[in-house]
């Protein structure tokens, strides 16, 4: 595993599972989130984007934080060795994004933009809510058009990532 891509709903906790994949793989963490959103959280345009995501991954080693499907998921699945779905549930994913909208306001975080601090979002939480049933078969769907070869693994539980983080030496596949 050299070219990982990490995606779930917003609350599962991607930013931190991307982290961790970086740290014990020793690969840049790329996240989409700072590539695509300018200050006061406002869109970039889909061709500069693609640009800047590119740019991220033309090396031989990385890791992506998200999938921005539509948009990005077609350029980071071309380049892919696995894909990693976080399968959390969707009140967990509810609370996650509650407690950091609350506690995380005046914290820097990596997975973050500059000028976009962290803040309650009804569309976050709505979107967060219908994940599995909007997003999950987009997301789906552009995995087999773009990348139906790459292999997936799913993760479901602490334990689970836990597990998936333990079994991992540079080099070495866990699965």
């Amino acid at each position: 595993m050299r070219r990982i891509i990490v995606v779930g709903s917003q609350g599962s906790g991607k930013p931190s599972l991307a982290r961790e994949l970086g740290r014990k793989l020793d690969l840049p963490v790329v996240h989409l989130d700072v590539l695509y959103w300018r200050p006061g959280w406002k869109a970039s345009d889909t061709a500069s984007f693609r640009v800047r995501v590119t740019d991220a991954i033309a090396g031989d080693a990385w890791v992506v934080d998200g999938s921005f499907s539509g948009l990005a998921f077609d350029l980071t699945l071309a380049r892919a060795d696995t894909l990693v779905v976080i399968e959390r549930p969707r009140w967990l994913c509810q609370w996650r994004i509650l407690l950091r909208s609350a506690f995380d306001r005046d914290t820097t975080r990596p997975d973050l933009p500059e000028g976009c601090p962290e803040q309650f979002d009804w569309k976050l939480m709505r979107e967060a809510w219908r994940y599995d049933t909007e997003r999950a078969p987009v997301i789906e769907a552009e995995r087999i058009r773009y990348g139906s070869n790459i292999p997936v693994v799913r993760l479901g539980s602490d334990r689970g990532i836990a597990d998936f983080l333990e079994a991992l030496t540079p080099g070495r596949d866990p699965s």
